[in-house]
This record gives structure tokens, C-alpha cells and sequence, in this order.
């Protein structure tokens, strides 16, 4: 009991820090624009006229909010699959690949994922010009896989090292192709994995600026994260209501992705951490 009493100690404080802005991010949502810059008000808590649902109706009637949104998904669900579809067989490749060789070409891959993206824009926008996709959310799906893919490919062959080779064989004995092996054995246990490189490509997305703001301009194109610095702030005054409420709805779905695959999520960052 005493031990259980000082962990909630320890981490108590930590858990509070945390949680402040989100606290924050809900009561400048609900507040009422009069009473932002309103010393008198306490930032901390609502006013008289709070809360209200002004701030959101602004932001779904009067801004493209939600083809934001639709477009921040739709480039998530394509980026995801593209990851999982190349970065799965070649971590599977390089964690069979025995020797020095399979070892130096997961760290090459991983090296090209610590390349910052300020160095990488201005010849990525070259690429889309000559394809004929400025402008367009499609240069974003051919544009971020090539930093998702290196990370997770590095990731999943560390986790792929921890599976025992003698799984496989045995499989093999009973009559198993590589291919059913690899489906009806492998994948199942390397579901955590997975389940990470899944959580992080989709964040990445959700979160990246750099590219989504040098390739699209339209509006209606923008992803959330571009789409809301731009539209939401007018010369030196920020709609911070509607940016709150803006930030507060795609970073739920995250929250809850994140805690309810909690587990597996560490599983697969620590998968092949002592190989």
C-alpha cells in the first residue's frame, strides 16, 4: 500500500503538468472571444458569458474545417497503407538477412529518417512539379511514405528479430508455404509492431507542417495542421477559440488511440531493444 501510495506521488505531479494544457486547450475552446484579452477574467476558468458553442459553429460554418479533416484522413489512410505494404515484407527481409549486411542496410534505412525535412523540401517540390501534383493532397501521399517507411522498416526488423526462427521451421515442416508462414505465424505475433507503425505514420501525418504548407496553397486542399495557421489567424489576431476547438477534436481520437493501444504501443517501440 505504501509503495502503491508513493508511485501516485511521484507520478501525480508529472500527470498534472501533462494535462494542463489540455485543460487549458478546453476552457479557451468554451470561452467567449470578449473575454480572451480581458485582464480582469481569470485565463484559467470561464467568465460570465461561458462557455459557449460560438467558437465551434465558426469554425464548422464559416471556415473548410471539416474538408481539413477529410483531407488529413484520407492522406493518413493512404500513408498507412503504403507504409505497411512496403515497410512489413522489408523489415521481415532485412530481420532474416544474416550478417553484417542485413544489420548495416537497417541502419542505412534508418539514417535516411534522421535527414531534417527543411533539407529535403525544395527537391521534393521539384518531384511534384514535374508530376503535375501542386496543389494537390496526392503529393502528400507520394511524399511522406518516404520517411515513414525508413522508420517503420527499421522498427519492424527489430521486432521481427525477437520472433524465434524456430516458429517458422516448424510451420515449414508441417507443410506451410513461406508465404502462409509468414501470414498465419508471423503477423499474428507481430501485431504490436504493426499496431505502432500504424499509430505512428497516422500521427506523423496529422502533425506534419512543413510539407503540407510548401505543396498546397488552396484552401480547400489544406491539412488540418496547415489549415488552421492559416485561415485561423488574421494578421496579428488569432481566433484562439476556434483554433482550441480545432486542436481539441483531432487530438482526442489520438488520445484514446494512444492509451487504449497503450501496451501493444510500448511493446512494439521496445520489441527488439535487447537483440
Amino acid at each position: 500500500m505504501k509503495e502503491k501510495g508513493l508511485s501516485y506521488l511521484i507520478v501525480g505531479p508529472f500527470a498534472i503538468v501533462l494535462a494542463f494544457p489540455f485543460y487549458v486547450m478546453v476552457i479557451t475552446a468554451f470561452k467567449d472571444q470578449t473575454e480572451f484579452y480581458n485582464p480582469a477574467i481569470n485565463p484559467y476558468w470561464f467568465g460570465k458569458n461561458s462557455p459557449t458553442f460560438a467558437n465551434a459553429s465558426f469554425l464548422f460554418h464559416h471556415t473548410p474545417y471539416l474538408t481539413w479533416l477529410k483531407n488529413t484522413c484520407i492522406v493518413g489512410l493512404c500513408v498507412v497503407a503504403i507504409t505497411l505494404v512496403l515497410a512489413v515484407p522489408a523489415g521481415y527481409a532485412l530481420a532474416r538477412l544474416a550478417g553484417r549486411v542485413g544489420q548495416s542496410l537497417g541502419v542505412g534505412i534508418f539514417l535516411t529518417y534522421l535527414i531534417p525535412p527543411t533539407l529535403l523540401f525544395i527537391p521534393f517540390f521539384a518531384v511534384i512539379k514535374q508530376a503535375h501534383l501542386t496543389d494537390s493532397i496526392w503529393s502528400l501521399v507520394l511524399v511522406y511514405p518516404s520517411f515513414t517507411v525508413p522508420f517503420s522498416t527499421w522498427l519492424l526488423m527489430g521486432f521481427f528479430k525477437t520472433i524465434p526462427q524456430e516458429l517458422e521451421d516448424a510451420a515449414r515442416v508441417d507443410g506451410a508455404s513461406r508465404l502462409e508462414t509468414l501470414v498465419r505465424v508471423v503477423f499474428p505475433i507481430s501485431i504490436p509492431g504493426i499496431l505502432t507503425v500504424v499509430i505512428f505514420s497516422f500521427s506523423l501525418v496529422v502533425n506534419e507542417f512543413v510539407y503540407a504548407f510548401t505543396f498546397i496553397s488552396p484552401s480547400a486542399h489544406k491539412m488540418v495542421s496547415t489549415g488552421v495557421y492559416t485561415d485561423l489567424i488574421r494578421g496579428d489576431l488569432p481566433d484562439w477559440g476556434a483554433i482550441m476547438v480545432a486542436a481539441l477534436i483531432p487530438s482526442i481520437p489520438l488520445a484514446l488511440l494512444y492509451n487504449t493501444f497503450l501496451d501493444r504501443f510500448i511493446a512494439g517501440f521496445t520489441g527488439g531493444a535487447f537483440r
